[in-house]
């Protein structure tokens, strides 16, 4: 995910690690094999100089961090943003055919949201 807010290596870490907890609102659980891999990078103090060792540059720098009180808010956002991004991709899949006749079927809309209503998993 990405995000102007001026935010500092440390906090794009913990901001990458909430994408887990969006991941576990459809139902996974970080299983062996999922392979899910979370990043995330700020914009939020552009016009830094270079980071090259042969750049020049002043010896120091004016950087602006969120203050980590007013964080989480964004927790929650990749929390959400995350949960209906899968939701999205599940949305829009179609029925395939695959390796060896494997039939994968696409996911209905309408038996989506009944069965998320039906376990109090709707959010509005």
């Amino acid at each position: 995910m990405g995000t102007n807010a001026p935010l500092l290596p440390g906090q794009c870490e913990a901001l990458a690690q909430r994408a887990g907890l969006g991941l576990a609102r459809v139902g996974g659980a970080g299983e062996n094999s999922s392979g899910d891999l979370f990043l995330c990078f700020a914009t939020g103090n552009r016009g830094l100089p270079s980071g090259d060792v042969d750049a020049e540059g002043p010896l120091t720098l004016p950087l602006g961090m969120l203050s980590q009180n007013r964080i989480t808010p964004l927790y929650y956002a990749v929390i959400e943003a995350t949960e209906e991004a899968i939701l999205n991709a599940l949305c829009a899949a179609e029925t395939m055919t695959g390796h060896n006749g494997t039939v994968v079927h696409e996911l209905p809309v309408d038996l989506l949201v009944e069965s998320m209503a039906r376990r109090g998993a709707l959010h509005e």
